[in-house]
């Protein structure tokens, strides 16, 4: 940050800040620094409908994307417009008429549907324009690019019905979106698109965003919706989904819901070569900036099944499980077993397959009556390391200990202490453990022990 800044900010910290919001804001502001030196450079596209554009805390919103773009990621946003269509065409005494969650658009209702669209993108790009309300800070002026980027076409009839002038994309000018993303832009896109013989569509939201995020083979494609993410049973967010639990989860989800549009929306994106997909909810107040710059996140992150396979360990793979763990073994990373007890014990891991080869591994030994369990033998095959097998084999330990009932996994460590803090476990001590496994420590080897609250 320049020199002649730094005044300024500094007298803009009101006088009567309390220490511990300080001490809370350092070190959250210090574990977002690799979130941004990582997204810095990456295209994200943002969808969002237009009850986001409606809401009191729009102006929320947009600074948190005018932030995103101070720090170098390319934004695409995709908006919506439905609740303004809906109040103009009731202006108009004219009826709104849906087929499995798609407006069936007819040629009296398509001058609303422009009309309407324009007036949200009109104030998208006005507030995108707005200087901020902080006046010691030099206001950030960000460019706003709106073009013809899609190529659409007629959906046409459909169970008999005639969708009219409703389309689907045909092609994303994916090239013409980036040359603007490359001068520094944010592109704006509505649901808006035109054919090669000059009509005018009216198309979804999520089949915009979607084929937008595939074309520029973006990192992120983000949707904001009324839950607060993918909810389980009792109405907690789903933190992490692979996209085959979230098809499975689409398929039940009611029909023409949120959920069940921008989930099925989120699983092609990732299957097709977008990075990540996140779900988040729009009624929370910074929950994009949550989402992207915390470890946890407040939302859903949905990415491609990251392995060919991950599956539990069957009698048949002790071998394969034994060619991974005995290198470590022999470097004194993990303890030695033998053959007999991998045998007996087998069911208790789970494996990481590549192309059909195992590749990692890692095991669960619950100990219910202290609701806690241990996560041992976590191995990667040394050619593949730094691909994220292991991190994804903790998860799915961590998942089938929350299955359980363990509300605490525990590791004991002798030389990858930093990998397990830096995933959010915290030091402890041999009292910590169940008292089972504390009479088993061995105290020569003189492990240390870390714990994680699931």
């Amino acid at each position: 940050m320049p020199d002649d800044t730094a005044p300024n900010l500094v007298a803009a910290t009101p006088a009567h800040t309390p220490h511990t919001e300080l001490s809370a804001f350092v070190p959250s502001f210090r574990a977002s620094a690799p979130y941004i030196n990582a997204f810095r450079g990456q295209t994200f596209v943002v969808v969002f409908g237009g009850e986001v554009v409606a809401d009191e805390t729009f102006p929320n919103f947009i600074a948190d994307l005018n932030l995103l773009a101070s720090l170098g990621i390319r934004l695409v946003l995709v908006h919506g417009s439905r609740p303004q269509i809906e109040k103009l065409l009731a202006q108009r005494e004219m009826e709104s008429r849906y087929h499995k969650g798609v407006r069936i658009t007819d040629e009296a209702q398509l001058g609303s549907v422009i009309g309407a669209t324009a007036r949200a993108r009109a104030r998208i790009e006005a507030a995108l324009s707005m200087a901020p309300r902080t006046a010691s800070v030099a206001p950030i002026h960000n460019r706003v690019t709106s073009g013809n980027f899609i190529v659409a076409k007629p959906i046409g009839v459909v169970d008999g019905v005639d969708m009219k002038y409703s389309g689907e994309v045909r092609r994303i000018d994916g090239n013409a979106i980036n040359d603007c993303l490359k001068d520094g832009d944010i592109v704006l896109m509505s649901t808006l698109g035109y054919s090669t013989s000059g009509d005018t569509f009216n198309l979804t939201v999520e089949e915009v965003a979607t084929q937008t995020a595939i074309a520029l083979k973006a990192s992120k494609l983000i949707f904001l919706l009324d839950t607060p993410g993918v909810l389980n049973a009792d109405g907690s967010v789903i933190s992490t989904l692979y996209t085959r639990e979230a098809s499975e989860i689409a398929t039940k989800a009611p029909q023409a819901s949120d959920v069940q549009l921008y989930l099925s929306a989120a699983v092609r994106a990732c299957q097709k070569g977008v990075g990540r997909a996140h779900l988040i909810g729009r009624k929370l107040d910074g929950a994009i900036l949550q989402e992207l710059f915390t470890r946890d996140g407040v939302g859903t992150m949905i990415s491609v099944d990251s392995l060919d396979n991950l599956r539990p360990a069957t009698i048949d793979d002790v071998g394969a499980l034994l060619s991974i763990i005995e290198p470590l073994e022999r470097q004194g990373i993990l303890v030695p077993r033998a053959r007999a007890t991998f045998e007996r014990e087998i069911e208790r891991f789970f494996l990481a397959e590549h192309d059909g080869q195992v590749v990692g591994c890692a095991a669960l030994y619950p100990f219910p009556e202290a609701g806690k369990a241990e996560l041992a033998c976590l191995a990667v095959s040394a050619d593949y390391r730094r691909e994220g097998y292991g991190e994804r084999l903790m998860k799915a330990i961590e998942k089938a200990a929350k299955q359980q009932g363990i509300n605490t996994l525990f590791v004991l460590t002798t030389r990858t202490a930093h990998w397990f803090i830096e995933r959010g476990f915290k030091p402890a001590t041999v009292a910590d453990l169940p008292e089972k496994k504390q009479a088993l420590y061995n105290f020569e080897r003189n492990s240390q022990v870390y714990v994680k609250a699931l």
